[in-house]
């Protein structure tokens, strides 16, 4: 889809300055800006960038004064930075604003599906399923029996929402993401063997959550796995079964959370960090990237390390690990001087 410099000034409300008709066709950052590209400048550590880039536009601040000529025609707005950020949400909606059915897809007749949807070729939409309106649901997905969407949702190809899950309105579920799989549980026997417990529950997404690529929500073994309004979660995550999370919370890629523990409202949690099973984490905490988390935490707190503790005491002692080889052979010498 091709845009003009113009037409992109009155989305923006702001000015062109050189060639109104300028076409572009994809976003690039300006120092790695070819032809038919839309960039942006907005801080000054850039700013020599601009005389050289190739992008036939450039979105600028409106007190922008060039020492040199320009090759790029500008368009001019009050926050370069806000705009662009304007733009991307708009390219997205774009890319994202499909609607119809494939030829290739399978959906059960007894499955709802709302007005102005999507599905992709290949995607296959089981029994007893509702889907509410403007979902979009690209290639390759599957979604299982008994599924309940809500409206806005977007679902990447090659997802897998499996049996009985609901997920709220305006989610993202990115590629690769699998949700309502079976939790992990077994129990030990006699003869060393392990035997499968069964998974009855299922998982509730609220409204306004992103799920990364890769990652895998669990159902619960008896009720729900619970991920609440706006959580935000990275790619490979892993939330086990019956794990609940509070709203507006973030957390980055490859963290693991157990069965059965509780993180409150609003937290934000590392990369890379493991919480047990069966602990309760309070509303804004932060925890750091690579810690591990064996006892719960009180609300407010920020904890580092492992076992992960308060991350001014980890800081304070971190100091002295490092000086361990040091203060040990003060020592050594001390012991030897005193003749001990």
């Amino acid at each position: 889809m091709k845009f003009t410099a113009q037409q992109i000034a009155t989305q923006l409300e702001g000015t062109v300055e050189g060639d109104p008709n300028a076409e572009v066709f994809k976003l690039s950052k300006i120092e790695d800006a070819q032809k038919g590209s839309l960039t942006f400048l907005s801080n000054p550590k850039y700013t020599p960038f601009i005389y050289k880039t190739q992008a036939s536009v450039t979105i600028v601040n409106k007190d922008f004064v060039p020492d040199n000529d320009l090759s790029t025609t500008l368009v001019r707005v009050s926050n370069a930075y806000d705009s662009f950020s304007v733009l991307l949400d708009y390219y997205n909606k774009v890319k994202t604003s499909k609607i119809g059915i494939a030829k290739t897809t399978f959906i059960d007749s007894s499955v709802q599906l709302g007005e102005n949807c999507y599905v992709g070729h290949m995607s296959c939409i089981e029994e007893n399923t509702e889907i509410s309106d403007n979902v979009k649901i690209f290639p390759q997905v599957f979604i299982g029996n008994n599924v309940s969407i809500g409206e806005g949702t977007i679902i990447f190809a090659g997802a897998k929402i499996l049996d009985d899950t609901i997920i709220g309105k305006n989610c993202v579920i990115h590629s690769g993401a699998v949700i309502g799989s079976d939790g992990f549980g077994f129990v030990p026997q006699e003869n060393g063997n392990y035997k499968k417990i069964p998974q009855t529950g299922i998982v509730v997404l609220g409204d306004y959550v992103d799920v990364g690529s890769n990652s895998t929500i669990d159902r619960a073994t008896l009720g729900v796995t619970s991920i609440g309004n706006g959580v935000k979660l990275d790619n490979q995550i892993q939330i086990a079964h019956n794990v609940e999370i509070g709203e507006n919370t973030v957390i980055a890629a490859q963290t693991g959370i157990a069965g059965s523990s509780k993180i409150g409202k609003n937290c934000v949690i590392g990369g890379q960090v493991g919480i047990i099973g069966h602990i309760t984490i309070g509303d804004n905490v932060k925890i750091q990237g690579q810690s591990g988390v064996i006892s719960s935490i009180k609300e407010d707190q920020i904890i580092q390390g492992t076992p992960a503790f308060s991350y001014n005491a980890y800081n304070k002692s971190y100091v002295y690990f490092k000086n361990l080889p040091k203060l040990v052979k003060e020592m050594n010498r001390i012991i030897k001087k005193l003749d001990l």
